[in-house]
């Protein structure tokens, strides 16, 4: 049995550490379209621009490759294939408001009714355990990518003025405002990564177990009444999640 040369196994786990460095700024410029003409600037301009070796640019450039952002092109060096579009967090919008810019939103309603609420469901809206809700299933597609897999559980009040017909091309936000002659108010977030389960693999469209972004929120009207329990797993390969924070200093 041979022993690895500490020296070299440091050295090497140094270069990994610096390549993920590398890659998250590269990460942004790529999908901030810092590159305007598609292409990155030569691994030798980039190695002097972020003061790091030939090699620990290449590991960098690999780990943008493996998450489908960029590819190698023999004479053309390496090109943005993949752009990601930006979801805010700053303002309580739906996701044809939030991606207006960048194409058409397109809901594939795949259930809609009346369900019993489970118990956590039922809390959380303030309705009495054992209530109905109406659930709502959309695949959210992008310019006809899949871009997210909606569950939506509605207040029954709410949800009976509503048609599956109506959210095919309108978002849930603007149905309830309209329904209840209210706005909405606010909406408490969760974000997280999960596995694509096999349901939301195939409906995504991703391998099963790929990591996916997982939005929770519970959206209340101004008068302060929960009204829409949404679960919405996004593909982490299509968007990416952004916004300001402000820090409140007593």
């Amino acid at each position: 049995m041979t022993s690895e040369n500490p020296t070299r196994t440091g050295s090497r786990r140094l270069r990994a550490d610096r390549a993920r460095q590398v890659a998250d700024v590269l990460r942004r410029q790529v999908l901030g379209e810092a590159f305007a003409d598609g292409a990155l600037p030569r691994e030798d301009e980039l190695a002097e621009e972020f003061g790091a070796s030939r090699n620990t640019v290449r590991e960098a450039l690999d780990l943008l490759r493996g998450e489908g952002l960029v590819r190698r092109v023999p004479g053309s060096g390496t090109l943005v294939v993949a752009e990601k579009v930006p979801h805010g967090l700053n303002r309580l919008q739906g996701l044809a408001e939030t991606l207006h810019e960048h194409g058409e939103v397109v809901n594939e309603v795949r259930s809609f009714g009346p369900v019993r609420a489970p118990g956590p469901v039922a809390r959380r809206l303030g309705l009495p355990e054992g209530a109905d809700v109406v659930y709502v299933e959309r695949l959210r597609r992008l310019n006809g990518l899949p871009l997210s897999l909606d569950l939506t559980y509605l207040a029954p009040d709410i949800g009976a003025e509503l048609t599956a017909e109506a959210l095919v091309d309108q978002d849930i936000f603007g149905l309830i405002e309209q329904v209840t002659g209210r706005s909405l108010g606010r909406a408490d977030i969760t974000l997280e990564a999960v596995n694509a389960d096999a349901h939301s693999a195939a409906m995504l469209e991703v391998p099963r177990g790929s990591a996916l972004l997982m939005l929770e929120r519970l959206t209340s009207l101004s008068d302060g009444r929960p009204v829409d329990l949404e679960y919405v797993r996004f593909r982490g390969d299509r968007i990416t999640m952004q916004g300001s924070l402000l820090r409140d200093i007593p």
